[in-house]
């Protein structure tokens, strides 16, 4: 395909303006010393003429590639795919490319090749987006100075030494667990995620908790472990029903998983909520239209991929000023969204 040569510059921007091309540039990149009458004048001709600003010449200038990279697996699960959502749309917005890396398996641990070409490319910083499972998190303890980037974490551990980002996810267990007992639940079992994912061992650690309060309740009776899917949440339902009769509710630990347990629970015979409750996290876009319409967790990946962008950007512009990062874990709080599967009719 032949180059269009015809394709307006900056210099054209800055005579149709009447403006020199510096101030052209400064209002490209929003500097804040341009009168308010000549930015106006600049951006109107910018869009008549359609002036598209060059990401070379900008990353030239600024000594940045403008790309950052970003390592995620388990794009078929819902998390992941809506904090790459977030990452993506506020990358778009602040003028970042990203090059996409995703782990062979969820507990890979030798990531130097995923580095390697990363850098080959010149990201400016990496957002590590792939979930704690298992041991793949030990490559940080082990080798930490191996990156050599800015890099912020999504969705593990919390710790002082790196930049964390994730859902606050045992207050999200805490919150739906609590709701089960305040409406009169004592029998409440719990659906867990694959417990070699930090996720869910916080979701089970908060449900346990609350439960151990309860009287004569046998913790290691009633809860069973799922895959995420509805299938795995259809056949640990059934296993909670046979080995615990009387259950009364039970605390789902996504909402894919409480859609297999409504199931399980509606083939024999038995209705929600009047016989079991059922609280799901994650509130999935369906989970309003479940039958009856399910009591969810919901929390805002989408969030936290956009502020995984945010904070990467300010480690970024603190490296190129060698200035010291500020490391440091943020959680996002989840809500409880009742609907009708956990509140029964008096």
């Amino acid at each position: 395909m032949r180059r269009n040569n015809n394709r307006p510059t900056i210099k054209d921007v800055a005579l149709a303006s009447g403006v020199s091309t510096q101030t052209v540039s400064r209002v490209v990149n929003n500097h804040p010393d341009v009168a308010d009458d000549t930015r106006l004048r600049v951006k109107a001709v910018i869009k008549e003429i359609g002036y598209r600003p060059s990401a070379l010449a900008r990353s030239l200038i600024r000594n940045e590639s403008l790309t950052l990279g970003v390592v995620t697996a388990g794009l078929k699960y819902i998390g992941p795919s809506r904090t790459l959502n977030g990452i993506t749309s506020a990358a778009e917005e602040a003028g970042y490319s990203l090059i996409l890396k995703e782990l062979p398996n969820f507990n890979a641990t030798d990531i130097r090749p995923i580095l390697n070409e990363l850098e080959s490319r010149h990201v400016d910083g990496i957002i590590w987006a792939a979930p704690e499972i298992g041991e793949n998190r030990q490559w940080v303890d082990e080798n930490p100075n191996q990156l050599g980037l800015p890099v912020v974490f999504l969705t593990m551990e919390p710790r002082d030494d790196l930049s964390i980002i994730s859902v606050d996810n045992c207050k999200g267990g805490t919150l739906a667990t609590q709701h089960l007992i305040e409406c009169g639940y004592s029998r409440i079992g719990h659906i867990a995620g694959p417990l070699d994912w930090w996720e869910s061992c916080q979701r089970f650690k908060a449900w346990k908790e609350q439960v151990s309060a309860l009287e004569d309740f046998d913790v290691e009776k009633y809860w069973a472990e799922g895959n995420w899917s509805s299938h795995s949440g259809f056949e640990a339902m059934d296993q909670l029903l046979k080995k615990a009769p009387d259950i009364d509710a039970v605390f789902v630990a996504n909402d894919q998983m409480a859609l297999g347990a409504l199931y399980a629970i509606n083939r024999l015979g038995l209705r929600v909520p009047d016989d079991i409750g059922i609280v799901g996290f994650d509130n999935m876009a369906e989970s309003e239209f479940f039958l009856p319409p399910l009591t969810t967790i919901q929390h805002d990946n989408i969030q936290v991929g956009a502020l995984a962008v945010e904070k990467i950007i300010k480690l970024i512009e603190a490296f190129q000023k060698g200035t010291a990062p500020e490391y440091g874990v943020m959680l996002l709080e989840p809500n409880l969204l009742v609907r009708e599967s956990s509140v029964r009719q008096p």
